[in-house]
């Protein structure tokens, strides 16, 4: 059905987004703007700027010249299988943004059931990821991640975390005295990125800052080559102004 709006409403009202949306949801395989026009009766001329700020929002999406399909921002909006992929494809467009802003690998990380775990994170040729030659759950004492996750528990969650995985010498630089390591995630300012000056691995360094909503405890994390290392501090600065940003996309 075409379009009726009020006779005084402007051709960018949301009257008229949300016809324009109803008609692209109708066809799964994408739909011209030709056809968009027939449908909701909105001129060629205004359709045009209406479809660009759409997909300027992440509402719609480009499939080919003069096609469009709904986007990953209309999708979350609904629920169950297709938001959460809606929302693992948004988030790791962040990632990549982020990647190529810090010159650095990064990473999302979690404590979940007591274990550390990557989740998600962008790499590329340029910015390899950390070579994982101990698994991080089993090295939450000398990665930046790891301790980072780590600073966000109460003591008896440390206690517990290292009773389960007891500390051991990965470089000749990891903290294996389990009171030094204590008073140092005690004294690891929540503000401040936690670094890891090859503690983890020899010829790498890296910097983690937590991204704690409610009761989740999570971090978001960079890598570098040692020979980068003269930017990691630059560098973790970026990833905590970008932290916030990040929560959000996670919490949506």
């Amino acid at each position: 059905m075409a379009l009726k709006p009020e006779p005084t409403a402007p051709f960018h009202s949301v009257q008229y987004a949300l016809r324009v949306l109803e008609a692209i949801a109708r066809h799964a395989g994408g739909v011209t703007d030709v056809q968009i026009a027939r449908e909701t009766g909105l001129p060629a001329v205004h359709l045009a700027p209406m479809l660009l700020m759409l997909r300027r929002e992440g509402y719609v999406l480009e499939v080919s010249d003069g096609a469009y399909a709904i986007g990953d921002s209309l999708v979350l909006l609904g629920s169950g299988t297709d938001r959460q992929q809606a929302l693992q494809n948004k988030l790791q467009d962040t990632l990549d943004r982020l990647r190529d802003s810090v010159g650095a690998a990064v990473y999302i990380s979690r404590y979940e059931d007591g274990e550390v775990k990557i989740t998600q994170f962008a790499d590329s040729p340029r910015t390899p990821k950390v070579h994982e030659w101990v698994g991080f759950r089993s090295a939450a004492h000398a990665s930046a991640v790891g301790k980072c996750l780590l600073t966000q528990l109460d003591q008896n969650g440390r206690r517990d975390h290292l009773s389960r995985h007891k500390i051991a010498r990965l470089t000749s630089k990891t903290i294996v005295n389990e009171r030094v390591l204590m008073s140092k995630l005690d004294a690891q300012p929540a503000t401040v990125p936690m670094l890891d000056l090859q503690e983890y691995a020899l010829g790498t360094v890296c910097a983690a800052v937590p991204i704690t909503a409610g009761a989740s405890v999570g971090c978001l994390a960079l890598s570098m080559p040692v020979e980068h290392a003269h930017r990691l501090r630059a560098a973790a600065e970026v990833l905590n102004r970008k932290a916030a940003p990040l929560l959000l996309s996670l919490a949506l």
